[in-house]
């Protein structure tokens, strides 16, 4: 058994859900985890000076909670599969042993906590320019909702603080054009991905004369 790590980050609005649920759709035997389901309770994030609540750092999240979630993923992916209600897939020919588990990890600042960014095999960052940043924002209903300036007086500067502390403590992020097709982005995001996945699973194959050599009541060094 293998198993694999992808991280898909990104601004605030950047597509990174939308490719994240479309890869877990496309590639068999995955799972995914989003980080904004580990958002502290609205009475407890703290406020800043302006009266702005403090959503778009790792202290209004429960990382503790997401890590353990991760964790038992990689302790044992096809139960936590199973626990979920997906059903493992695996061809005739393999066990699930010869199979390999992915795990797509999508969110804000999943590259900033560093416990979680050491784990990734791949990583992905969504990127979208300020103004159509904004604007997808106003459109969107939140709960609370976002106050008058909200976005240029904590979101936005949140994010460039994010996102400049990620550059400087990450390395080998494949950046992304949140402004490109869709389609187009799961095409190349999922061969990516599955490419490394088949990388993986010839690792689990016994070489050709192994394979030869077993059939013979033999074995190889």
């Amino acid at each position: 058994m293998k198993t694999l790590l992808v991280g898909v980050g990104g601004m605030t609005n950047g597509g990174k859900s939308t490719l994240s649920r479309s890869l877990h759709q496309k590639i068999p035997n995955s799972c995914l985890i989003a980080q904004d389901s580990y958002f502290k309770d609205d009475s407890i994030v703290p406020v800043d000076s302006n009266g702005f609540k403090q959503y778009d750092m790792l202290d209004a999240l429960h990382m503790d909670t997401m890590m353990c979630e991760v964790d038992s993923w990689r302790r044992d992916p096809l139960s936590f599969m199973k626990q979920r209600g997906l059903n493992p897939e695996h061809t005739a020919s393999s066990s699930a042993d010869e199979e390999v588990y992915v795990l797509i990890v999508e969110g804000f600042l999943i590259f900033n906590h560093r416990p979680l960014n050491e784990l990734f095999h791949k990583r992905y960052f969504m990127e979208i320019p300020y103004d159509v940043c904004k604007t997808r924002r106003s459109l969107r209903v939140y709960t609370p909702p976002d106050p008058p300036g909200y976005f240029d007086g904590h979101v936005w500067p949140m994010y460039l603080k994010a996102r400049q502390e990620m550059e400087s403590m990450v390395s080998r992020i494949v950046f992304l054009d949140g402004l490109k097709p869709k389609e187009e982005l799961l095409t190349a995001v999922c061969k990516d991905v599955c490419q490394e996945i088949e990388r993986l699973r010839d690792l689990l194959l016994p070489c050709q004369e192994c394979q030869e050599n077993y059939l013979f009541g033999l074995m190889c060094d």
